[in-house]
C-alpha cells in the first residue's frame, strides 16, 4: 500500500479567515476550524470542541477570504502537514495543520443577509 495523506473535515470557521501575500505575490490564507463532538448520555453529556489550524494558497485562499466568515459551516479536504519554526523570541515552535486543497462553504448562520 502506498502512503496516503488525506484529511476530510467539517466544522465551523472559528474566526474570519486571514489573507496575506508572500513577497512573490502568492495568496496565503490561515483559518481555524472548530469541530464539535458530544460524548456521554443524558445529563452527563459534554460537548468538546477541537480546533484545527488550516492553510490555503492561491485562488482557493482568495475565494475563502472573500466568502468565508466566522461561524460559517465549512467542509474541506487536504493533507496533514507538520512544520517547525523559531518565533521572534527565539523559541522553537511546531504544529500540525491541514493544507486545504478543496473547500465547500455552507450558509453563514450569523449574517444570512450577506449571502
Amino acid at each position: 500500500m502506498s502512503d496516503l495523506n488525506v484529511i476530510t473535515l467539517t466544522g465551523r470557521l472559528g474566526g474570519d479567515p486571514e489573507l496575506r501575500y508572500t513577497t512573490a505575490g502568492t495568496a496565503v490564507l490561515t483559518l481555524r476550524v472548530a469541530s464539535n463532538h458530544v460524548r456521554g448520555r443524558g445529563e452527563e453529556q459534554k460537548k468538546e470542541t477541537c480546533w484545527i489550524d488550516c492553510v490555503a494558497f492561491g485562488h482557493l485562499a482568495e475565494f475563502v477570504s472573500q466568502y468565508g466568515r466566522k461561524g460559517q459551516e465549512i467542509g474541506l479536504s487536504g493533507r496533514l502537514q507538520y512544520r517547525e519554526w523559531e518565533d521572534c523570541d527565539g523559541n522553537k515552535r511546531a504544529k500540525h495543520e491541514i493544507v486545504v486543497e478543496h473547500v465547500k462553504l455552507g450558509p453563514n448562520k450569523f449574517n444570512q443577509e450577506e449571502e
